[in-house]
């Protein structure tokens, strides 16, 4: 066991991988013929940080009796496979708070190696990320993704309401060096952290990471007015070109992100823009709340209870029909729009509750 540090070796897994049946898996096209290949999976809305563009200070969370177990969330990912997704990306909440979540890596980490899945991702706080990076590795997680918005201690710790950037910092260079590829995720915020988006560029190129900054996105009530902190990704792109070389890169990763070149780190700069570019027109992803609640937009209300069919003791193909029914209503597209006149979030549940 790698260092020791939580992850279970597949023999003594408390459950048995998952089953895929493949007689479906010829891919699924939603009503506008975008075919459906990633799936992102919230594990749990509970986090141990409350920025402020993300929750409330005072956050009720689901009851635990709620959640769906560990097995349910495998057999839930284990339909999708079966039905052509290539790539799940666990979220939360904050993923590493939920406890035993490294026996279900580990069991999703055997459907990489089997080749039913081309990638397992997580998007992390990387608070609990030191304890965990040479698990994650060993369980077939190649990459990770980081949120981190501030590089000044005490700016992180405002932004988040409690964090600590030292440990985030240990977490995210205790994953560089178990040899997991990581990507920083940054919120741009105006007046909170638009004055080190260029610093932002260079510690990134300097540790090895890539970054992506992404437009805040009206979801939920936050105890504040988004509109204050909008920031347009344009101005962040033209920020960093006062003192970057930027190209335009064909790089993809599976998600909205377009990417560019810095010429001077070596790295890439990616932007995530719902607000000022619509990128529904390529999207293929769906997602699933730690409840079993399908969304298929991210933001729009509709969606699909998957956890009755599941619960069901009808079988797998009870299951597979709910999802195929549910992605027949996959919509063209979100409406979120931030200004004076819509300061009511677009969708009313926060982000924690869908995951990222």
């Amino acid at each position: 066991m790698a260092g020791g540090r939580g992850f279970p070796r597949h023999s003594e897994s408390r459950y048995s991988r998952p089953t895929i049946t493949t007689g479906q898996a010829t891919g699924m096209l939603d009503p506008f013929g975008r075919k459906v290949t990633y799936l992102r999976v919230s594990v749990t809305d509970r986090c141990d940080l409350r920025c402020v563009y993300c929750m409330a200070e005072e956050m009720r969370f689901l009851p635990k009796a709620d959640l769906l177990s560990l097995e349910e969330l495998e057999r839930l990912c284990a339909a999708f496979v079966g039905l052509g997704v290539r790539k799940i990306r666990l979220t939360g909440g904050e993923p590493l708070v939920r406890r035993g979540l490294m026996t279900l890596i580990g069991n999703l980490g055997a459907l990489v190696r089997a080749g039913d899945l081309d990638e397992l991702t997580l998007t992390t706080n990387a608070t609990q990320l030191a304890r965990h990076a040479e698990g994650l590795a060993e369980a077939g997680v190649r990459r990770i993704n980081v949120s981190l918005d501030s590089l000044d201690p005490e700016r992180f710790r405002a932004i988040t309401r409690r964090g600590d950037l030292g440990k985030v910092v240990e977490g995210i260079e205790a994953a560089r060096d178990a040899g997991l590829a990581v990507k920083i995720n940054a919120v741009a915020l105006k007046g909170l952290n638009d004055d080190e988006i260029e610093r932002l560029v260079e510690w990134c190129g300097q540790g090895g990471y890539d970054l992506t900054f992404i437009e805040t996105m009206p979801m939920g009530d936050i105890d504040g007015d988004r509109t204050a902190h909008y920031m347009p990704l344009t101005e962040v792109r033209a920020r960093i070109e006062r003192r970057f070389t930027l190209t335009d890169s064909d790089h993809r990763t599976g998600g909205p992100a377009r990417y560019a070149d810095v010429a001077e780190t070596g790295r890439r700069v990616g932007f995530i823009t719902p607000m000022t570019h619509n990128f529904c027109e390529s999207c293929n992803r769906v997602r699933i709340t730690c409840t079993g609640t399908l969304y298929m937009c991210l933001g729009r209300d509709d969606a699909a209870d998957l956890r009755a069919p599941l619960r069901s003791g009808l079988g797998d193909q009870a299951l597979r029909e709910a999802i195929l029914s549910a992605i027949a209503r996959k919509p063209k597209g979100h409406d979120f729009i931030i200004d004076r006149t819509h300061d009511r979030p677009a969708v009313a549940r926060h982000m924690s509750v869908t995951g990222g």
